[in-house]
């Protein structure tokens, strides 16, 4: 991953084999934690959702991203850094409650650039900007999936917040809504309608 700065990118990872890396609502709240002390001190947190077996980040990088360091015989801007320390420190708490051995995520944490070249043709011919649709579609993922019947339901994306169910703090939502067209009046709308494109035909 390569990370510059002034731009939004769509993080990603799942579960190695697709196993589900979140059994309980504790693993959930740990991970969550560990995001507030390991990824927002590097970049902004746009907008994310944590799922059974894979979770979706929306980021934001500033000037820090350009702050490299070196981690063993590679330099790695801190947004990479951030990542790397989030997945393997939870990857070691995870496996020791479960008691299990071995790689818990994926090898590679996808990054997608969506400020840059950021208009796709939809299947009706019109454009799509990236950023708001990703917006949506992150928060949409638990009701896709048939995990609830409601978005307000799922504790642990930043639906509730955006939707002005939540005081959460995780979320910056200037940057949503300069960025991802944001509208805390349209949002609860815009993440129940059928989206024009499938997404995960991108990501």
């Amino acid at each position: 991953m390569e990370f510059l700065p002034e731009n939004v990118y769509h993080v990603f990872n799942q579960g190695n084999n697709r196993e589900v890396i979140f059994r309980q609502k504790e693993d959930y709240l740990i991970f969550l934690s560990m995001i507030r002390k390991l990824i927002l001190p590097q970049c902004e947190l746009v907008a994310y959702c944590l799922m059974p077996n894979h979770f979706h980040f929306m980021i934001y990088t500033d000037e820090r991203v350009g702050q490299l360091a070196k981690q063993g015989g590679l330099l790695l801007d801190p947004v990479t850094n951030g990542l790397r320390k989030l997945l393997s420190g939870y990857a070691r708490i995870f496996n020791k409650k479960y008691n299990r051995t071995g790689s818990l995520f994926r090898q590679k944490t996808k990054a997608k650039l969506l400020t840059e070249d950021s208009i796709v043709v939809n299947t009706t011919g019109g454009q799509v900007d990236y950023c708001t649709n990703c917006f949506i579609y992150v928060h949409q993922n638990p009701l896709k999936a048939g995990l609830v019947a409601r978005l307000e339901d799922w504790e642990y994306s930043s639906f509730r917040d955006f939707a002005g169910l939540r005081n959460g703090t995780l979320c910056n939502k200037q940057i949503a809504a300069r960025d991802c067209s944001y509208d805390p009046v349209r949002f609860s709308n815009d993440c129940n309608k059928e989206m024009t494109i499938d997404f995960d035909d991108y990501f």
